[in-house]
């Protein structure tokens, strides 16, 4: 399967609502919801506002991971820009879990990222039970840091996994 990263547009928003909404189940067994306010529509596009203004801004950099029908099969971000450093954050959907398409994402936003010679440090977490993610991030040359902050997160106590890529 090829993929492509695309930067977010304003153009994007009804396939990326619908791509949120149908997996909406799925990523809320692994990290905190979102709200339910942000599956209305019109906050929805409130808040992709607000991060094509960050995009705009150079703050953060917003990719659509998407197949060669163009259909949208995740999302891979760096947000938080400063000082060259990044935090990385991906979700891919249900669907298309367990194919690779987080870890060829994933290398593909680095690659991406050593031609900005802006970034030279990123940094990810992500939960202790999410060994799929773990093993990404190890893939991608990500470095184990440590692990803490314990979240309540469905009845259960989680920590979260630290992890840093560097260009040094």
């Amino acid at each position: 399967m090829n993929l492509s990263l695309n930067p977010l547009r304003v153009s994007d928003a009804e396939n990326l609502f619908a791509f949120e909404l149908s997996n909406r189940a799925y990523f809320e067994k692994m990290i905190p919801g979102r709200g339910d306010h942000y599956y209305y529509f019109k906050n929805f596009w409130e808040s992709l506002q607000e991060l094509l203004e960050e995009q705009r801004q150079g703050k953060s950099y917003f990719y659509l991971i998407k197949n060669e029908q163009e259909h949208i099969l995740g999302r891979v971000n760096l947000t938080d820009l400063h000082d060259g450093s990044a935090h990385l954050g991906y979700r891919i959907g249900e669907a298309h879990t367990g194919k690779g398409v987080a870890s060829r994402s994933v290398g593909m936003l680095l690659q991406e990222a050593l031609r900005n010679s802006e970034v030279q440090e990123i940094k990810a977490k992500t939960t202790h039970t999410n060994i799929g993610s773990q093993k990404v991030l190890e893939k991608n040359s990500f470095r184990y840091v440590g692990e803490d902050d314990t979240l309540h997160l469905h009845s259960d106590d989680v920590r979260f996994v630290y992890y840093e890529w560097t260009t040094r």
